[in-house]
């Protein structure tokens, strides 16, 4: 599965765009000025989206792709 497949289910699993999970993220204190808080690892993002939003893990990971700068 591509990395754009992911994003798109993931959309349309939760209705929620990387942008939309970077402000959620905001608010939870795991980013900063749109970037990883220093010490925030991959698990920590992983477990949040699969207990909040029911993601399996390469969703997930493909979410905490995006916080990472990733966008194609």
């Amino acid at each position: 599965m591509s990395f754009q497949a992911y994003i798109d289910n993931i959309k349309t699993k939760t209705g929620k765009t990387p942008e939309d999970f970077k402000k959620l993220a905001t608010k939870k204190g795991l980013l900063k000025d749109g970037l990883l808080k220093e010490g925030v690892k991959a698990g920590e993002i992983v477990d949040w989206l699969k207990k909040d939003f029911d993601l399996g893990q390469g969703h997930a990971m493909a979410v905490y792709a995006t916080f990472k700068g990733k966008k194609e």
